[in-house]
């Protein structure tokens, strides 16, 4: 008897983590799916097995089918992945720092720092960090990433501040940087201009090999440090003194995290513009998935926010034929219901 009674936990504690797997495993596959159909769909309308044997061998087909396959299809299908998994990772990760399950890079204001950052530089070439050459935009969106990352850290430790106030700062940080960019646009050329308004809608259309490259390598040395603090992250879950109490740094990790939410926000909006809500989706399905353990909600995270925006970029390409609409504006659509249940939610757990 006092066998099995010491065998329950363990049986549950095994349950539990085939369950985890079970839920990456059918992530992946559905995400190998949207990934499939993204390739198949776009300009031109060539069947799937030509599609394939393309990608296979870029002469199968001509230079025609290379150029549309390799020089179009699939760098957007790729780069869509890739941006929806920083996005994903960014917002689980603020909403752990800030033990806030309605923080992300859009509803708290960082994408449109991000944004006006990148705007400015368009507009005036003004830099706040001299000597980046061609990476003037990039850097300028990521410092004001930064900064909005760290007012938002202050603001999250004054007392009396809750998750709604903490929403409310972020609409007010949103509607501060873009009047901010408002002003921009208003002091734009026309060539100007069109690039700001890449930014503020959002869109694939931009996508290139050497993005994919750069956005890989961000996290390939991004991911092994997120793994690595998974269980300081996790006991962070569980409240910052519980966290203290295991010998959590928790200074130094929110800093840590800061970091990297900025440098992973920055590179998003430098890449496909301001895309909201994918940062909030993806750990929200994770969460109702694997819960709070780090090692299987930060993974997972990743892998609906890459299937997110796949089946986005999908959706943008079927709406009408011919026609490829904005990321942003779908996100939006998908993002905001999801964003009013978290609110009622959080809204009735406080009156409990």
């Amino acid at each position: 008897m006092d066998i099995a009674q010491n065998s329950a936990p363990m049986d549950d504690y095994v349950r539990d983590v085939r369950k985890r797997w079970l839920g990456l495993s059918i992530v992946g596959l559905l995400l190998l799916l949207s990934f499939i159909i993204d390739v198949s769909n776009g300009p031109g309308n060539f069947p799937l097995s030509t599609v394939f044997e393309t990608l296979l061998d870029k002469n199968a087909h001509g230079i025609k089918l290379e150029v549309i396959v390799w020089d179009f299809r699939l760098p957007v299908a790729v780069t869509a992945i890739l941006v929806g998994a920083i996005l994903a990772i960014a917002g689980a990760q603020m909403q752990t720092i800030l033990n806030n399950p309605l923080a992300e890079p859009f509803t708290l204001g960082v994408s449109s720092a991000a944004s006006f950052g990148a705007a400015l530089a368009i507009v005036t070439g003004w830099s706040l960090v001299p000597g980046v050459g061609h990476l003037l935009v990039t850097m300028n969106a990521f410092v004001f990433a930064l900064a909005t990352c760290g007012l938002v850290l202050f603001a999250s430790r004054l007392k009396g501040i809750g998750a709604e106030t903490m929403i409310l700062f972020g609409i007010a940080i949103f509607f501060t940087f873009n009047a901010a960019l408002a002003i921009m646009q208003y002091m734009a050329s026309e060539d100007e201009l069109a690039r700001i308004v890449f930014w503020m809608m959002g869109s694939l259309s931009r996508a290139s090999w050497e993005k994919i490259g750069l956005g890989g390598l961000l996290l390939v040395v991004i991911l092994p440090i997120c793994f690595w603090r998974s269980w300081q992250l996790t006991a962070l879950r569980m409240g910052e003194e519980a966290a203290i109490s295991f010998g959590v740094d928790v200074e130094r990790i929110r800093i840590e995290m800061l970091i990297i939410i900025s440098l992973l926000a920055a590179t998003a909006v430098a890449f496909v513009g301001t895309v909201g809500f994918v940062g909030l989706v993806g750990p929200h399905i994770a969460r109702m998935i694997v819960g709070e353990d780090q090692r299987y909600f930060f993974p997972l995270s990743a892998l609906v926010g890459a299937l997110v925006m796949s089946l986005t970029s999908v959706v943008s390409k079927m709406i009408t034929p011919g026609v490829i609409y904005p990321i942003g504006i779908i996100t939006a659509l998908i993002g905001v219901p999801i964003f009013i249940i978290l609110i009622l939610n959080t809204r009735k757990e406080r009156l409990r």
